[in-house]
């Protein structure tokens, strides 16, 4: 029951930074703009929603839990941003977090107290939440007015070097880190993965843990739709499906094990970059008229890129476990 640290390559998230940093250089060498500061702007900015929930699903995750929830959360936290743009940011995106951390709570509830599989659980509030959305919005994107300070979130600059939705991310990554690393509760959340009926023999508070991390979710997936309103101008209540997906693959490309007790935050938020950075690649490939591969074929490939990923992920392993063996 360990936790490798946020760059600290190591066990099962060594192969997710030889990974990274190989498309990095691969796209660098290449593609003539891939190093300029649009696209690594745009690049982050985009991809900020999805580090956000990966994050959070590392929690749950580490747990021995699963939150199939957060892609729809995105998704309705979204259009309550579109809704409370009006009264400006300052309540738009608490307002959007919030009712993510209320989805999140139900999900603790059927979880922790009602002793719900997670599976099914998070089944329910997802497709409550991704009807609610659509309930609410009409099954229409809801416009956001541009002069309004909402949408600054995901269209402006923090003091002119970074869009504030990276700020934010970061905030969010480094704090959650820090929890995960430095408290007790992180260790706690490590120990139920390890064995949960060990870690209440302990006398390890489980329930206090499985109800942050559910929470804790529901909360990443709420400032993921604030993200998503304030960058498109508008909630986006068809969104989110297979954000879910995205998120566990995320967290499983960057070594946490999908039966807890083992994952590192770092190495996540490196899964969640290395996804994203497969459509960025194919994308610039598309532009030089070499190849042209359309939306659908792109998640193919991603999809045996993300299986490749895994199987080095296996190997480097092994490899470590024979060594100290």
């Amino acid at each position: 029951m360990t936790c490798a640290g946020f760059f600290r390559p190591g066990g099962h998230s060594f192969g997710v930074w030889v990974v990274l940093v190989a498309m990095i250089l691969f796209g660098l060498l290449r593609y003539e703009n891939f190093g300029g500061a649009y696209n690594i702007s745009s690049f982050l900015n985009y991809n900020a929603m999805f580090i956000v929930i990966s994050v959070g699903m590392c929690f749950v995750i580490l747990t021995g839990g699963i939150d199939l929830s957060v892609g729809s959360v995105a998704a309705f936290t979204s259009v309550v941003a579109a809704y409370l743009s009006p009264y400006g940011i300052q309540v738009a995106l608490p307002g959007a977090v919030m009712a993510g951390l209320a989805i999140g709570g139900l999900n603790a509830v059927f979880v922790v107290l009602m002793r719900i599989p997670p599976f099914i659980a998070t089944l329910a509030t997802m497709l409550g939440a991704k009807g609610g959305a659509l309930v609410i919005s009409g099954a229409q994107t809801i416009s956001i007015d541009w002069e309004l300070n909402f949408t600054k979130l995901g269209m402006e600059k923090a003091f002119n070097l970074l869009p504030w939705t990276i700020v934010i991310t970061a905030v969010v990554v480094v704090g959650l880190w820090i929890v995960l690393e430095r408290t007790s509760l992180g260790r706690t959340v490590l120990a139920i993965g390890g064995g949960e009926d060990a870690s209440t023999m302990m006398g390890l508070n489980v329930n206090r843990a499985k109800i942050f991390v559910y929470v804790l979710s529901g909360g990443c997936g709420g400032m993921a739709g604030v993200f998503l309103a304030s960058g498109f101008g508008a909630g986006q209540p068809l969104e989110g499906v297979g954000w879910e997906l995205s998120a566990i693959a995320s967290v499983v490309v960057g070594g946490t094990l999908l039966t807890g007790g083992m994952g590192s935050v770092g190495a996540t938020v490196a899964g969640a970059l290395l996804l994203g950075l497969v459509f960025n690649i194919l994308n610039f490939e598309n532009g030089r008229g070499v190849i042209s591969l359309s939306a659908y074929w792109q998640m193919v490939i991603r999809g045996g890129f993300l299986f490749v990923v895994i199987l080095l992920q296996s190997h480097l392993a092994r490899r470590s476990k024979g060594a100290t063996q």
